[in-house]
């Protein structure tokens, strides 16, 4: 099981000699890393815990997901950022972009407390209306906007269906260790309850209780997830660019950053890879964009959006790379038949899997995009499985971290996102928040 970062499409774009020159930066911020003296060092869990979780609390996810398994049709999953991103990446990574709709012996799983449109909770207040369901609540503190207020509204529909007694064997928090206004509920109300290790930040979290609860009702193997990630910690041991393709990709992150190259788009063929595009922004926008800093995450899914923003990408401005997702194998296949009348002029495909014809889309998109300017890596993995998803999130973890500290910035703190938390409380007339309310109600109406 691998990663490969293949960077024969970088050569008109970093000469080798440009590797060389970051190599020390590379060494340094590996040190940084692994001896925990760098910014942010409070919260570098993630880095052993394929190796060092809590096996019995590993073992207790799997009961719970078998319980939730046999007692429920739904599981109502209540999160925001990566309380919820992994998860829902891994689901469809592993399993399907289409789960829910597909026939299959496991609940369905959505996904709340990351908006707070109120159609939206109304369609899975409707889907979960005659038929038995159970939530996870995921949340640090238990007073986050978003989830808090989804959990009000679940934990009522619980109790008024099931009663108190029953609504207990239906919730299920993911929370800290100790404090917090939802360990304090949990505990009063008798849920069972996993923890958020207190030294991982929420969108470092999706290999621990956070994600892998919900990951294991979808029936997906997290004991293979988490084997993935053991063989990726091992494997990203050795600064040497030459032998790490993980510290390779940040370093080819930055020396295009430092060209000019403002935006980076990560790119799969797999619309099952979309929930992941959606993590990875999350993960490196968070952690690396600060002090007006880093490179901007976005993401396509080809060969749909060739048809959408694939002209702007090959003669557009300059300013883009692409980091592409190249799966070797098809979780399944299709053979192209031949049509005798041909209307479609297609059966020069015929006899073809459609795999063949989806790798030489890719192909030739590569070789256009970079003939016309844009700089592409590619990142080759084995396979859409739970063991290469384990592997694949601890490489972007790792690269983000390294990322982030070539970058000389915190990968792991995010002090902007709460900005427009306090011009939300004091409009909606949150108490201790009179002041800035008076004033940003001028400027509304100004």
């Amino acid at each position: 099981m691998a990663v490969k970062c293949n960077t024969n499409y970088l050569a008109n774009f970093i000469r080798p000699e440009e590797y060389e020159g970051m190599q020390h930066l590379v060494c340094a911020a590996h040190q940084t890393l692994h001896e925990k003296s760098g910014l942010g060092n409070d919260f570098l869990g993630w880095v052993d815990l394929p190796t060092n979780y809590d096996k019995a609390e590993f073992e207790r996810i799997k009961a719970a997901a078998k319980k939730i398994q046999q007692q429920s049709k739904v599981l109502v999953v209540i999160g925001i950022g990566g309380s919820y991103l992994g998860a829902r990446a891994a689901i469809e990574y592993i399993g399907s972009n289409n789960y829910n709709a597909l026939a299959k012996d496991t609940p369905q799983i959505y996904f709340v407390g990351n908006t707070i449109s109120p159609s939206y909770l109304n369609d899975i207040l409707a889907i979960c209306e005659g038929v038995d369901f159970s939530v996870n609540v995921i949340s640090k503190s238990g007073t986050t906007t978003e989830p808090a207020l989804a959990f009000r509204v679940f934990k009522e529909l619980l109790e008024k269906r099931y009663g108190p007694e029953g609504a207990k064997e239906r919730i299920y928090s993911t929370t800290d260790k100790a404090r917090g206004t939802l360990k304090e509920l949990s505990d009063r109300n008798g849920y069972e309850t996993f923890v958020i290790p207190d030294d991982v930040g929420g969108r470092y979290s999706v290999l621990t209780p956070v994600g892998l609860l919900p990951i294991a009702v979808a029936g997906c193997d997290i004991d293979a997830v988490m084997a993935g990630a053991k063989e990726a910690q091992d494997a990203f041991t050795d600064p040497n660019l030459a032998k790490n393709d993980c510290y390779k990709y940040a370093a080819i992150r930055n020396i295009l950053y430092n060209k000019g190259y403002s935006v980076e788009i990560m790119a799969s063929y797999e619309p099952s890879y979309g929930q992941m595009n959606e993590w990875f922004k999350q993960l490196y926008g968070e952690s690396e964009g600060k002090d007006h800093k880093a490179l901007y995450p976005s993401s396509v899914i080809f060969s749909t959006d060739l048809h959408s923003l694939g002209q702007y990408i090959q003669d557009g401005r300059r300013q883009l790379f692409e980091t592409v997702i190249d799966f070797a194998e098809p979780k399944s296949d299709f053979f192209i038949p031949e049509d005798p009348e041909n209307l479609d002029g297609l059966n020069f495909l015929s006899g073809q899997n459609m795999s063949n014809v989806n790798k030489k889309a890719m192909q030739g998109t590569i070789l256009a995009h970079v003939k016309g300017g844009v700089p592409n890596v590619v990142l080759q993995i084995d396979k859409m499985d739970a063991r290469s998803f384990g592997y694949l999130v601890y490489f972007l973890e790792k690269a983000c971290a390294i990322s982030g500290y070539l970058l000389g910035v915190n990968p792991f703190d995010q002090p902007g996102v709460e900005s427009y938390k306090k011009n939300m409380f004091a409009l909606l007339g949150k108490p201790g928040y009179e002041d800035l309310r008076e004033e940003l109600v001028k400027e509304i109406q100004e």
